[in-house]
């Protein structure tokens, strides 16, 4: 395909504004392998070697960062979510794609097309069908199927999202099979941990059912957590993951607990207070259990999640109506992570943040508790969803650079739901290449390329593969 206007986006030089921007980047970061340690992939999609229907079916379905951008356009729900086939729904993403200039969709989206399809024009409704028609008969190709999209940019581990219930079947056939994209299970324990939900006591019951135990207990219920965790391990399993609004600053008992969970249990509500003893109490069990085998706890923080209840009655959840909550945060983390440490059952932690104003708490607190035992043992995690961005992105790589070692970085995640989404990390590694470039070019740090060209490397791979520390 042609374009009448050249699209900058595809072009070689993609966001490298100096020689040296230039040269980290095509001689040090671009051929590096990728470690995305967080997402929401289907394990059932890698294992079956899933052949998506058209462009629509891969590239839109589930997608709700585009269904927010195209609300926001005027497209009604039925072109987006609803009734309208996927090739309108197409039409309507491609109608959208030219008025999301200057926001990261419109750079993901342009770079989506060529590193999959070979597609460098510029998306627009005067191409959707010819690009539509391209892309979908193209998905019909063998090499285009989930493992050849994983293959072809160079995936070699894979960390998904698994409820502690889930039986983990695909990620135990894959493992049979030998596979050679390393996909290990990732614990989220998120619904064992809200016990003012509606459905806790339906969920519980499913942990009894999948553990063959009774949990009428405080105890019943950490011991059968800690049976799921030992059941992830066994799967290859080392990563632990919470999206949670915060982490909570207060004081509880032993007794307490033991009450407040077979009050839960025999049908009482509860009050927040109790629902936030409850979700600590629990991380500290579970934080000691993760050290003991090794584990990485990772936590998401700081997210407004469902809030339009009209969208969210008419789509379900993960719809494109969450935003950045305003959190407090830092007590919070330093009682959950003191109270670990002080034990010396701290795991290596990475946490993630949603409200850039938090930026600065996150680095310094996370940055308190390094211990000594290894390099980078506590993390500031990647710009996440909203700030998933080149200005989240810079911003928090600044801040870490100033309140820790950017040089121990772990690096970039997808935390996608979309096959497609692997250029991001060429979209991260572009940044940082771009960000070392400009210090060179201002005199910020020596003209040392070698050595700036490792420490890339590592940040784009090696420190993620030597911190996780998967099985082989």
């Amino acid at each position: 395909m042609t374009s009448t206007l050249p699209n900058p986006i595809v072009a070689p030089d993609f966001l490298l504004e100096t020689d040296a921007a230039r040269e980290l980047y095509h001689d040090y970061a671009a051929g590096m392998p990728i470690i995305d340690y967080h997402c929401h992939l289907s394990p059932a999609q890698i294992a079956t070697n899933h052949q998506f229907a058209n462009l629509t079916d891969i590239w839109l379905r589930g997608d709700h960062y585009k269904w927010r951008a195209m609300r926001a356009n005027g497209i009604p729900e039925s072109g987006i979510t609803g009734e309208a086939d996927d090739r309108e729904k197409h039409r309507n993403w491609a109608a959208t794609v030219p008025y999301t200039l200057r926001n990261p969709l419109y750079h993901w989206s342009h770079l989506e097309l060529d590193r999959y399809f070979g597609i460098d024009e510029l998306l627009s409704p005067d191409n959707a069908d010819a690009v539509y028609d391209q892309c979908s008969n193209r998905l019909h190709e063998p090499g285009l199927r989930v493992r050849g999209l994983l293959e072809g940019m160079d995936v070699r581990t894979v960390c998904t999202t698994d409820d502690p219930t889930d039986s983990l079947e695909h990620h135990r056939a894959l493992r049979e099979e030998g596979y050679g994209i390393r996909v290990y299970p990732g614990f989220r324990p998120d619904r064992a941990l809200f016990i003012d939900r509606p459905d806790y006591n339906d969920y519980v019951d499913r942990l009894a059912e999948v553990t063959g135990r009774d949990i009428s207990s405080y105890t019943d219920l950490l011991e059968a957590l800690t049976q799921r965790i030992d059941y992830f391990h066994a799967l290859d399993g080392r990563v632990a993951d919470h999206g949670l609004n915060q982490l909570y600053d207060v004081d509880y008992t032993e007794g307490e607990l033991t009450e407040l969970f077979a009050r839960r249990r025999g049908g009482e509500n509860v009050s927040p207070h109790e629902a936030r003893v409850f979700q600590t109490a629990v991380l500290v069990e579970l934080g000691k259990a993760y050290h003991a085998r090794g584990w990485v706890q990772q936590f998401h923080l700081g997210a407004l999640r469902n809030n339009s209840s009209r969208i969210l009655r008419a789509v379900g959840s993960d719809a494109g109506v969450d935003s950045t909550g305003d959190f407090p945060q830092a007590r919070g983390m330093r009682r959950l992570f003191d109270t670990l440490d002080r034990t010396d059952q701290l795991a290596k932690t990475v946490v993630y943040n949603l409200n850039p104003a938090d930026n600065e708490v996150m680095a310094t607190m996370v940055g308190n508790f390094n211990d000594g035992s290894m390099a980078g043992k506590m993390q500031f995690g990647s710009g996440w969803w909203f700030l998933d961005q080149l200005d989240g992105m810079e911003a928090q790589i600044n801040v870490l650079s100033n309140m820790g070692l950017i040089s121990r970085f772990v690096g970039m995640l997808t935390d996608s739901r979309s096959f497609l989404s692997f250029p991001r990390h060429e979209y991260f590694r572009r940044l940082v290449c771009n960000i070392f470039g400009n210090d060179i070019k201002r005199g910020l740090v020596p003209d040392d390329r070698r050595f700036i060209g490792k420490m890339i490397q590592d940040i784009s791979y090696t420190n993620a593969h030597n911190y996780f520390n998967f099985p082989k």
